[in-house]
């Protein structure tokens, strides 16, 4: 079955002319350097204008208007599914990070006495839900040191093996480690994983919009539109590989969970009934009503970065900490880079000297005109598109005072 509802005309989007190291389409952005992509991304002009243009046309007609901008949400999926490597179909649209790992924690198929392998140092939203499955399922969970994957000349897989080795049946890991910017080996985990049986959940919120990453490698994957992806809060998505859906129990479906869920609104009587099948895919999750308006300001967001290039997006940045990273270390930083290219993102992160006052820090920064985060004690910058590189000298001058 197809979509439920009636399919309308798109509404245009606003002219793209993004340019890396051009900050112009923030004319409002009161900073010199924002370097905080990782925590929430500022909102671009493009992005404003399509948000604008969705809530006057509901403005405008109301419930006519609906069509056009689930339209608009079929056309999102795609431009999404382009930058994971996947179908549009096996997309879903979900509120954020935390709905993507909760959908999938509380509808696998578990068995009790199940395993289930988490890292030190995520983030709670991959870690929390699968906290509250163990509970309820009665499921074990196990814990691996994330250091081991930083290893110079290669991840070390083998303390991952061993858990498989013992009967894990899931992993749940972050593409990209929001502490310290280390990069997974995602592709290579999922095979290990399933080579023994089990499967690989990717939190990518940290990844996807600036550091490359084939979803369609990994057996579920969820991330967020408001840090890399550069669009608004409440705008995530959801992965599942089409392998996979079909063995997902329908924890949490909603009204828009059904097979034809919405005919009953448009064809006349005896259509509204209640056993209806739940639909086999990823927009299973799709249980009710969408943010119209966030996904709106998403896709203008997701087709700049589009217009640049993920890989470009990556090395920008990567340059940028070429200049940034050594002027730190001169001034006592301790920074957490990884030494292989292949395992660092779009994240630097560094441990300030025994001398700085960290709980000031940031504020300092902040006065200076240099927007960073502190996540965990760390100094960390996460740079996108618009920084230019000459704004680096500024950064390192900014820290030096704020180190004082």
């Amino acid at each position: 079955m197809g979509d439920p509802f009636p399919q309308g005309t798109a509404p245009p989007m606003p002219p793209q002319r993004a340019a890396l190291g051009d900050r112009s389409l923030f004319p409002e952005l009161d900073c010199a350097a924002y370097l905080a992509h990782a925590a929430i991304s500022p909102h671009s002009q493009p992005l404003r204008s399509h948000v604008l243009a969705a809530s006057a046309d509901y403005a405008r007609r109301g419930v006519g208007a609906f069509a056009a901008w689930h339209a608009q949400r079929q056309r999102l999926k795609g431009r999404l599914a382009g930058l994971l490597g996947v179908g549009a179909g096996d997309l879903g649209l979900v509120l954020n990070t935390t709905a993507g790992v909760a959908a999938i924690a509380m509808c696998f198929p578990w068995r009790a006495g199940d395993r289930v392998v988490l890292f030190e140092g995520e983030f709670p939203t991959n870690v929390t839900p699968w906290q509250r499955a163990a509970e309820l399922f009665g499921l074990h969970l196990e814990w691996l040191p994330v250091a081991d994957f930083a290893a110079p000349g290669g991840a070390d897989l083998g303390p991952l093996q061993s858990k498989l080795k013992a009967g894990a049946r899931l992993v749940a890991a972050s593409a990209v480690q929001f502490q310290t910017g280390l990069r997974l080996p995602t592709t290579e985990m999922a095979a290990l994983c399933h080579r023994y049986g089990a499967e690989l959940f990717v939190d990518a919120i940290q990844a996807v919009g600036a550091t490359p990453f084939d979803a369609s490698a990994v057996d579920y994957a969820a991330g967020g539109g408001h840090k890399w992806l550069m669009g608004p809060e409440g705008a995530g998505w959801l992965y599942v590989h089409p392998a996979r859906i079909a063995a997902l129990r329908p924890n949490l479906a909603g009204w828009l969970s059904h097979e034809a869920a919405a005919d009953f609104l448009f064809e006349g009587s005896g259509k509204l009934r209640y056993d209806k099948a739940i639909r086999r895919r990823a927009d299973v999750f799709e249980a009710g009503a969408p943010n119209t308006i966030g996904y709106a300001g998403l896709e203008a967001a997701v087709a700049l970065i589009e217009q640049i290039g993920v890989d470009r997006v990556w090395a920008h940045a990567n340059a940028y900490f070429d200049r940034l990273e050594p002027a730190l270390q001169a001034l006592g930083y301790t920074s957490l880079r990884a030494p292989d290219a292949e395992r660092r993102s779009t994240i630097l992160s560094l441990i300030p000297p025994e001398r700085v006052d960290f709980p000031a820090l940031a504020s300092r920064l902040g006065n200076s005109g240099v927007v960073a985060t502190t996540p965990d004690g760390l100094l960390r910058f996460a740079p996108h598109w618009p920084n230019a590189l000459d704004e680096v000298d500024g950064v390192v001058a900014s820290v030096a005072a704020a180190s004082r």
